[in-house]
């Protein structure tokens, strides 16, 4: 929303106020807004989405360029310089602080506009009432007074209130931290009554676990957005601040030397911007949003530009088995009675209940109807009563139903996870009989669940009750059931599997099975797809055990089944806690806890809401390949990604230090502040270019992790190095220019900028430079800039820069300097990657 909240509806304590008033005061009805009132709303309160780059506007990107203290110290000071009358050098900082700006905006919006574009893809919609019809539109469209209906599965699109719900249970841990679902209705609340008790509200961002509900709309208010990158962004902020110190002590003591006081503080500004990777938000944005795109091609949708780095970096894979370890299309084979044999009531039954429950639709019931298919067609005479929702507690979905030889029998029919049925059955039919349930006879039903599992069926079981003349049902009409028979379901292990997790090993990444499926079907496609031999965990044995427990027992299993939503997370902070970098990949309701847990949540495009929602990356296909694509792009994103900040730390770091040490002893500037950004601005030109450059196949055969102490080192070591060779420079060209300050200046700025230019040759490969050829971009626009850095003295403009024509013997020095320069540097290279 662009307004401020006070422009939205009176709406305060609305969860203590019927909602026939409320729907009175938004001018709205249970039957939803006409479309014309909707696009009047939200042409009024704005789009109901984040503030995003896009969403900013060019103008603000444009103006985020300037945002930089340094930035505004130098516009500041150069404008003094106007003020002085030295026109020609306020005019050449200007145009240089310009210049940078504009290639950091051009890049940094086309970017985010790219992005843009890759989220539009996997954007939530919700199903909502428009002119008394139940549409789906984006998440982005809704607006207040809008009557949106929700199911398990679906995301609170803004906060409302419930018009009428029906065993509604809701997941709002982010927002409150209840770790259990809270049941929603449509009773007001007191006034004064706490966030964890308002039971009629619904608050955007949170989902429904399962039931049903129609809700209100009465502020569509957005959560606040994360930090991008943070990591790269604190190490950014990091140099900024050293920037800025070295800004007040080098002006300090050129002031206290009595050195011009405007020159001073051109000087040292310059050099403090020269100092700071003033570009590494857009030079950041460009390669993870070039990723991006380069991913979307392999069918992987970044949602989150700084899960690229995470998934890069992963070394766990934790995903269910359906549609990763196995093909994803689910076929019931046959549907059997107690004793084994086909049955065509079990059939009957289970697909009644496939048909009528109006929950989030699911390869189960879908396999049903299919196989079904001939009763799905002839359903006419039958007529359901109520609904009693699947949740992940019970593990069953119950439908009353009528049919249409007696309007006053009605049956209860459930199906569901074969122990939590059979635990609520006394009785079993038994041909045309129903017999009671013995004790033996129990334990023989559940032999044969594990025998038919083992055999790699998905079991479902299915119940009955008969009532007389009730209408209305609950859970606790969920007993005394008479058990009907077997759902035996199939979705065969993919073929191309193990040989996929042989890959992802290979890359340096363990995969790790974590489905709600008996231990029995899990083992079975574990030994189908040769996943490793580790140990197997369920989740009765993960409930008995404390934290430490689960940490040491998490790293040699790979296999956990029989899971609850809650332990899934458990896992994953585990598996985090121990050191791991840990991917989730996951579809469902049930998912979105353990997708908030993970170091990098993955969905796909066919999932629920909330999973989708919670998701850092979404693939096109549950496709264990893609994702195999998608992680082998993430470490060539990632590993361009840390090339420039390695060149930017040594190159940068070495000559700005170096230069601010001189200036102390020399007699003069060693350059001057429009030399020092025109040097900065011409060696970012081909860093723009890095997002294309090839990598290294060694960045793609394991795991990196974002490490600040090797980029320190990083620093350090290539850093010196750069100053070393600066002394050396100084030294030579004192020796050579005979007292000429705009020779010395001039010698300078080429050697710096040469050897800022092909360091990135080195720096950008673990090989020798020669055998790693770079992107062709990188090369040609590094190899177009050293020959105008050589050329620049001579140009005819070169006078207004204070550039002079370089003697020969003198050109000759710094080109030899730089080459050294450049054969020392690589000499060093290879004895740090040794370490």
């Amino acid at each position: 929303m662009r307004k401020e909240l006070a422009s939205l509806p009176t709406t305060s304590a609305y969860w203590s106020r019927a909602s026939s008033e409320l729907l009175v005061e938004l001018d709205s009805n249970r039957s939803g807004l006409s479309s014309a009132d909707a696009a009047a709303r939200l042409e009024r309160y704005g789009r109901n989405v984040l503030r995003t780059e896009r969403e900013r506007g060019w103008w603000r990107t444009l103006l985020g360029q300037f945002r930089s203290p340094l930035v505004l110290i130098l516009v500041s000071a150069a404008l003094i310089s106007l003020v002085v009358r030295d026109w020609l050098d306020a005019a050449i900082i200007l145009a240089i602080v310009l210049g940078s700006a504009l290639l950091g905006f051009v890049q940094e919006y086309r970017a985010a506009t790219a992005v843009a574009r890759l989220r539009a893809r996997v954007a939530i919609q919700v199903a909502t009432l428009r002119d008394g019809v139940s549409v789906r539109i984006p998440v982005a469209e809704v607006v207040p007074g809008d009557v949106v209906m929700l199911a398990a599965g679906s995301l609170v699109p803004g906060d409302a209130i419930v018009l009428e719900a029906k065993d509604c249970f809701v997941t709002q841990a982010l927002l409150t931290g209840e770790s259990l679902p809270v049941e929603k209705h449509d009773t007001p609340t007191a006034a004064a009554a706490a966030l964890t008790e308002r039971s009629n509200c619904l608050y955007m961002g949170t989902s429904v676990r399962s039931g049903t509900a129609r809700a209100l709309i009465v502020l569509a208010q957005r959560p606040v957005e994360t930090d991008f990158e943070r990591g790269l962004r604190q190490f950014g902020y990091l140099l900024t601040r050293v920037a800025v110190l070295m800004v007040l002590a080098v002006f300090t003591i050129h002031v206290f030397f009595d050195r011009p006081t405007v020159e001073s503080l051109l000087f040292a500004v310059a050099l403090a911007v020269g100092l700071s990777p003033e570009l590494l938000p857009a030079i950041l944005t460009v390669t993870l949003a070039h990723g991006a795109r380069h991913m979307a091609t392999r069918g992987v949708i970044v949602r989150r530009l700084n899960a690229i780095e995470s998934l890069g970096s992963m070394d766990v894979l934790c995903a269910d088995k359906t549609g990763t370890l196995t093909e994803g299309v689910m076929r019931l084979e046959r549907a059997i009675d107690a004793d084994g044999h086909d049955s065509e009531n079990v059939l009957r039954a289970a697909v009644l209940n496939a048909h009528f429950q109006t929950g989030l639709v699911n390869p189960l019931d879908e396999a049903i109807l299919d196989a079904g298919h001939r009763y799905a067609a002839d359903l006419g005479g039958w007529q359901k009563l109520d609904e009693i929702p699947y949740d992940f507690t019970r593990k069953r979905l119950s439908i009353a139903v009528r049919g249409p030889r007696d309007d006053t029998a009605t049956t209860l029919i459930t199906k569901g996870a074969v122990r939590e049925v059979l635990a609520q059955c006394t009785t079993i039919q038994h041909a045309s009989a129903v017999e009671t349930l013995s004790q033996a006879r129990r334990q023989e039903l559940e032999e044969q669940f594990r025998q038919l599992s083992q055999q790699g069926h998905r079991v479902l079981a299915v119940a009955t009750r008969e009532f007389r003349g009730k209408t209305v049902f609950t859970r606790a009409d969920e007993m005394e059931l008479t058990f009907s028979g077997f759902l035996l379901c199939r979705d065969p292990p993919d073929p191309d599997a193990a040989r996929l997790l042989q890959e992802l090993s290979q890359l340096g990444v363990r995969v790790k099975m974590i489905t709600g499926d008996n231990r029995y079907i899990a083992t079975h496609v574990a030994q189908a797809v040769n996943l490793d031999d580790g140990e197997l965990l369920t989740g009765e044995t993960i409930e008995s055990m404390r934290d430490e427990a689960l940490w040491h027992a998490v790293r040699n299993t790979s296999v956990f089944a029989e899971v609850d939503p809650g332990q899934k997370e458990r896992i994953i902070r585990a598996l985090r806690h121990t050191g791991h970098v840990v991917g989730f990949l996951g579809d469902g309701i049930n998912d979105a806890p353990a997708l908030h847990a993970a170091d990098v949540g993955i969905s796909v495009e066919r999932a629920v809401d909330v999973a989708r929602e919670s998701a850092d990356l979404v693939l096109a296909m549950h496709d264990m390949e893609v994702l195999r694509d998608g992680i082998i792009e993430g470490r060539r994103t990632f590993a361009n990604t840390i090339k420039y900040i390695f060149i930017t730390t040594s190159a940068n770091f070495g000559n700005m230090v170096s230069m601010a040490f001189a200036s102390l002893f020399l007699p003069f500037l060693p350059l001057l502040a429009k030399q020092i950004l025109l040097n900065n601005f011409l060696s970012d030109i081909p860093s723009v270019f890095i997002a294309r450059d090839r990598v290294d196949s060694a960045w793609v055969r394991k795991p990196y992790h974002w490490d600040i102490a090797t980029i320190r080192r990083f620093m350090m070591t290539f850093g010196l190095t750069s100053s070393v060779f600066d002394i050396l420079t100084f030294v030579v060209l004192l020796a050579l220019v005979a007292g000429d300050i705009e020779q010395f200046r001039t010698g300078w700025f080429t050697e710096s900028l040469l050897t800022e230019l092909l360091v990135m040759f080195v720096l950008r490969t673990y090989k020798p430079f020669w055998r790693s050829r770079p992107g062709r971009l990188l090369g040609w626009s590094t190899l177009v800039l050293v020959g105008l850095t050589l050329l620049l003295p001579y140009l005819p403009f070169a006078g207004a820069f204070d550039f002079v024509a370089l003697p020969m013997p003198l050109l000759t020095a710094v080109v030899v300097i730089s080459v050294l320069y450049v054969v020392v540097t690589e000499w060093i290279k290879r004895r740090v990657y040794r370490l």
